[in-house]
């Protein structure tokens, strides 16, 4: 069972993966690229079973490593550190901000089979990358709540798939295997499941002020595990890539 969480990475998705993972019971131990002395106030918030480390330390210390960083800098992820370990990939490429990467582009590599083809040892397991941070904190449910949602995994390793599992049970999802690491694209942007499913349809005609109200305020709706199955089974692959205004951003 899962004591102890890293996360490499402390945006909107590190976030609130670290605050849902405090409120379950774990220990996190968060970081970052610019270093620990930058996530004091995210620590003070968490409190005691929170500590900011290099992220190199937090893959070490966790017995489940997230990582949740812009996909341009999958290069810079501590491969020693993290080799034997299972990694949870919730990143996704938006070429307008990572740069067009021609793999990519092609269809010949999913991001997933990428990040683990540099992160040679680890077991990869995609998952928290189709639900926009704010949703992902505030939908989360006891299980067995009738408005439980759930989640899409994919990876190569049946036993981190079911460590995942477990872990998303803890913080409040249904996971649904969608299958290996090259099935992954399945969860990506422009994707049936990527983000809309999980939010109320947008009223029309907001100001850019009522728009991030309405976007913080605004309850998720839920989608249980058959709905995340019909969605991703029904997933057609076509252009790779997420649009300027995507969310999460990560």
């Amino acid at each position: 069972m899962t004591q102890t969480l890293g996360i490499i990475g402390s945006g909107m998705i590190g976030g609130a993966l670290a605050r849902l993972a405090v409120a379950a019971g774990l220990n996190v131990v968060v970081s970052n690229s610019r270093g620990p002395d930058t996530l004091g106030d995210l620590v003070a918030e968490l409190g005691e079973r929170a500590r900011a480390a290099l992220p190199a330390e937090a893959a070490r210390a966790g017995d489940l490593v997230v990582a949740t960083v812009p996909l341009r800098a999958y290069d810079r992820l501590p491969v020693e550190a993290l080799a034997g370990r299972t990694v949870i990939d919730t990143m996704n490429y938006y070429p307008d901000r990572d740069g067009r990467i021609a793999e990519l582009d092609s269809g010949e590599l999913t991001s997933s089979a990428l990040v683990q083809r540099h992160l040679e040892g680890a077991r990869l397991v995609k998952a928290f990358n189709n639900i926009d941070f704010r949703r992902l904190f505030t939908s989360a449910r006891p299980s067995g709540a009738a408005d439980r949602s759930a989640l899409p995994v994919a990876g190569d390793d049946p036993a981190a798939k079911a460590d995942v599992a477990r872990l998303l049970d803890a913080l409040g999802y249904d996971a649904v295997d969608i299958g290996t690491l090259a099935d992954s694209w399945r969860s990506e942007p422009n994707t049936p499941v990527y983000v809309q499913p999980y939010m109320a349809e947008r009223p029309e005609g907001l100001s850019e002020e009522e728009m991030g109200r309405w976007f913080f305020e605004t309850p998720g709706v839920p989608v249980p595990a058959a709905r995340v199955k019909e969605l991703t089974d029904a997933a057609v692959r076509g252009s790779v890539g997420g649009p300027p205004s995507a969310v999460p951003r990560r």
